[in-house]
């Protein structure tokens, strides 16, 4: 019973993980269809910048938290606008780009932090841990879910509450319409891309908690997220919510459990849940 409580929680705190990483590549796929298969290459460098801020320079977590996504979104600034932005609605291209994109980024990393991973650190402030009955349990690993938490609701109500999120949400049905109303679908989509891309820094950091910063992660990272979006549904933050937790969940204990199972059970699930909701469980029907 103690290990499937661990296992639980752990999916608990990971699929907050994904969840941070996923509802931006949602959203810049419902709103510019784009594809970007360097989103996970973006998490990764967002997880060795907080990972050297924090473990060695002595940065405060928070501080360091921000400057990735900071650092990250000024990069999706120059992506968009010098790369994604001449390939618009040419969906193979962009695919391609993007993977080139990815293995540039990878070795980008390589080169300044080294190929060796480097090991979960943590915050002097989230260090320690809670006691569950028998079960002492990371601390970390709840300010992760808190964290993720605390976002999820930030972003829902940015995207259903605000003059922003109603121009987002309109951009994902009607481009077109929304061009023809006077709105500046280039700005709007250049600070959707920078907020994608920012969350995917900031959550690097966050992950870096548990997961540590390696190379590694830049791809295994995307699968996971692109299954999240296409479980949840493209462009819907409760979606990419659902998803993850799901899929953190299933990841874990499959890991735990059924070691040489685990990416089976994972893409079981989303074969499944297709099946029944081709556009995912809270995605928009066509």
């Amino acid at each position: 019973m103690n290990t499937f409580l661990l296992d639980l929680l752990n999916g608990i705190s990971f699929g907050f993980i994904l969840f941070l990483l996923a509802t931006g590549l949602s959203i810049i796929m419902g709103l510019m269809g784009i594809l970007n298969m360097a989103h996970g290459a973006l998490y990764m460098l967002g997880a060795f910048i907080g990972w050297t801020l924090v473990a060695q320079c002595g940065l405060d977590f928070w501080l360091a938290a921000l400057g990735a996504a900071l650092i990250t979104a000024v990069l999706g600034f120059g992506i968009e606008r010098g790369l994604f932005r001449r390939l618009y609605r040419q969906y193979t291209e962009q695919v391609l780009l993007a993977f080139g994109l990815s293995f540039v980024l990878v070795n980008l990393g390589e080169w300044i932090w080294g190929p060796i991973p480097r090991a979960p650190f943590t915050a002097p402030a989230f260090s320690g841990s809670v006691h569950l009955g028998s079960i002492a349990y990371p601390t970390v690993r709840f300010v992760i879910a808190l964290i993720g938490g605390f976002l999820a609701v930030g972003l829902w109500w940015l995207l259903e509450k605000t003059r922003l999120g109603a121009l987002v949400r309109a951009g994902m049905d009607d481009k077109e319409m929304l061009a023809g109303l006077g709105v500046d679908f280039d700005r709007l989509s250049t600070a959707v891309f920078m907020l994608g891309v920012g969350l995917a820094g900031f959550s690097g950091v966050i992950g870096a908690q548990a997961l540590g910063a390696s190379t590694g992660l830049a791809q295994s990272i995307q699968l996971l997220a692109m299954v999240v979006i296409v479980i949840g549904g493209v462009g819907s933050v409760q979606g990419a919510l659902v998803g993850a937790m799901l899929i953190g969940a299933i990841d874990t204990i499959g890991r735990s459990r059924f070691p040489q199972f685990a990416l089976f059970t994972t893409y079981l699930a989303m074969v499944v849940i297709l099946l029944v909701r081709p556009a995912g469980l809270l995605g928009r029907e066509k």
